[in-house]
């Protein structure tokens, strides 16, 4: 079926939706950050004190998975679907499909809430496209307004201090509005101005419901300094600034009148740059997930077992929307947000490439084969390598795992 079909029907099934103003929602996703990093997470000395405050005010999941990189992440998180539906089973253009763009096919969150009658923008990093080759891409995604930054795009211009290289999304960013280039300063700092135009969207648009999404570049390489480090650069400033426009958006909706009506929730794309990332392993997938706002419990510390696919249909429950009429791979948790009697998932799944990882509330099924009884821990401590056991109850899980998995494939060998 075609996209704008399949947007036809969403239009028409939120024209019975219920009257009532859903929530606004303003999505947050860092960039390559583990859960371990942060103070509520238990970590001894990294500073999170705006996320520790969201978590003790919201709900915290001890077990969520994105996948090992942060392409494949951002289509599950968009579209509630696994890899092998959508073909993102890696980094954009590499291996497998080797696909250079997010199709515009695909239904994404936005789409879903734009059919209910939310604004919709998106302001950070996308990477999934060159936003100057294809200057409408975002906006074929469901967003009504970007501000996205450049990655490695072509057809900018050049000085002595943007070269298009990675650090362009700090000092002296590389920045596109809704297809233009922005001009920046040496001395603009791009976390900066993508959350001021974040907060001017949602000042904007406070008079209707809005999906605010913001892909961070923090914490991702290089670890520049921020501007309160004093030239000092590393992971844990970066951190502790991420925790700071946390702090600073959150402050924003207080302000604008709209903290009553906004579910904020935030995690991130894969594990952390250095420790996890780009691995199939539960370093390298298990991230933050935390979430609060109106009708959200607080202080509550979920063990619930949660991935991104479910994302898409816990936003479409909480808005009153309808879910495209596609497979969708994921399910709602609104339920464990609210307090209420639910479906709990039984498993949860991650890939990259040709490698797969499985996890249920128990064990664990690595990329690389290792299988381990994990017990009562979410964690990683006290993990059991059971790989070599011919325990019946280990070859019993393995056997389940298996069934799963013939439901979840693995991308065809690549032709050469």
């Amino acid at each position: 079926m075609r996209r704008r079909d399949l947007l036809a029907m969403l239009a028409g099934g939120a024209a019975a939706a219920p009257a009532k103003r859903p929530p606004n929602f303003l999505i947050i996703l860092a960039d390559d950050l583990g859960a371990k990093e942060l103070g509520c997470y238990g970590h001894p000395v990294h500073q999170t004190p705006h996320l520790d405050r969201m978590a003790a005010q919201g709900v915290r999941f001890e077990t969520c998975y994105a996948t090992p990189l942060c392409s494949p992440s951002r289509v599950e998180l968009m579209t509630g679907r696994y890899a092998f539906r959508t073909g993102w089973y890696n980094f954009i253009g590499r291996v497998t499909t080797r696909l250079d763009r997010l199709s515009a096919d695909e239904i994404t969150f936005a789409d879903m809430l734009k059919a209910r009658g939310y604004r919709t923008g998106l302001a950070g990093k996308w990477q999934l496209g060159l936003v100057s080759q294809h200057p409408s891409m975002i906006h074929d995604s469901g967003f009504d307004e970007y501000f996205s930054w450049a990655w490695k795009e072509g057809g900018l211009p050049r000085d002595a201090d943007f070269d298009g290289s990675p650090r362009n999304r700090y000092w002296h960013p590389a920045l596109i509005e809704n297809g233009k280039h922005v001009p920046a300063r040496r001395e603009d700092y791009g976390p900066g101005m993508l959350s001021d135009w974040l907060i001017r969207f949602m000042r904007r648009r406070r008079e209707q419901p809005f999906l605010a999404y913001y892909p961070m570049v923090l914490t991702h390489e290089p670890w520049d300094p921020t501007p309160d480090s004093g030239g000092q650069g590393g992971f844990r400033p970066n951190l502790e600034y991420l925790d700071q426009i946390v702090g600073k958006l959150r402050r924003a909706l207080d302000e604008l009148g709209l903290a009553e009506n906004t579910i904020v929730i935030f995690t991130g794309d894969n594990g952390t740059g250095r420790s996890g990332k780009g691995t199939v392993t539960e370093l390298g997938v298990r991230v933050p997930l935390l979430v609060a706002g109106p009708g959200v419990r607080t202080g509550h510390v979920s063990r619930e077992l949660i991935d991104f696919s479910d994302v898409m249909p816990t936003l479409a429950e909480l808005a009153g929307a309808e879910l495209p009429k596609v497979p969708i791979d994921g399910r709602s948790f609104a339920w464990a947000l609210q307090g209420r009697a639910g479906t709990p998932r039984e498993w949860i799944f991650s890939y990259l490439a040709y490698e797969r990882m499985l996890r249920d509330r128990r064990w664990l099924l690595e990329g690389d084969g290792r299988f381990y009884d994990c017990g009562e821990s979410r964690d990683g401590s006290g993990y059991r390598d059971v790989t070599g056991s011919d325990s019946p109850e280990v070859a019993a899980a393995r056997r389940r795992f298996e069934r799963i998995l013939e439901k979840l494939p693995a991308p065809p060998p690549e032709k050469t």
